[in-house]
């Protein structure tokens, strides 16, 4: 696994540690991780909708791909403490002649759309209305259309991200006074050919 994007993400590249990703339990895990810290499959096991002896399993097959790690927390011994390897992950596309590849970059895709998709409702429904103005002032939404090339849009990417880097590898003891957590979704979506 890499950690040299400018996030310092995981990097996803293997059709079979997509597929073990792809697994609303799994990426339920490994996001109260990279969000909430280490954690026991105990105490993991509420906030992932399956038993502890279950969470325990899916910890343990995260980590053969390398996406979890056992945590030093705690000095009881009977406690096994997991952490993500990351603050993110991010998927490399497969080759496009890739049938395999393709299959579970997909498949993790979509398992990502579903978990996230309501978000955005219930952020509105349950922390915009208790939002000071001068935050709600700063929340947002866009829905801009672009007509670019290949290689353009890889600069556009690139370029967000070497924006966000500083904050998003910053640690949070480092933040300044009154800051609070802010997630940007950022959904890039080429269109089919004949869009023009």
């Amino acid at each position: 696994m890499s950690l040299t994007n400018p996030y310092g993400d995981v990097e996803l590249s293997e059709p079979q540690a997509m597929r073990a990703l792809a697994h609303p339990v799994r990426l339920a895990i490994l996001g109260r991780l990279q969000r909430h810290g280490p954690s026991t499959a105990s105490r993991l096991s509420p906030d992932v909708g399956a038993t502890p002896s279950v969470t325990s399993w899916h910890l343990r097959h995260l980590a053969s791909f390398g996406l979890v790690r056992d945590a030093e927390v705690g000095d009881d011994a009977r406690e096994r403490w997991w952490e993500s390897v990351g603050r993110g992950f991010r998927l490399t596309p497969p080759d496009p002649d890739d049938s395999e590849g393709q299959a579970a970059y997909r498949a993790l895709g979509e398992q990502m759309f579903l978990q996230y998709h309501d978000l955005p409702l219930t952020w509105l429904a349950d922390v915009e209305p208790g939002l000071p103005p001068r935050w709600g002032a700063l929340s947002g939404l866009s829905n801009t259309r672009i007509v670019v090339g290949r290689a353009e849009l890889a600069r556009i990417e690139q370029a967000i991200e070497e924006v966000l880097a500083p904050y998003v590898r910053r640690d949070a003891a480092d933040a300044p006074r009154g800051s609070r957590g802010v997630r940007f979704m950022r959904y890039v979506m080429p269109e089919a050919p004949e869009s023009l």
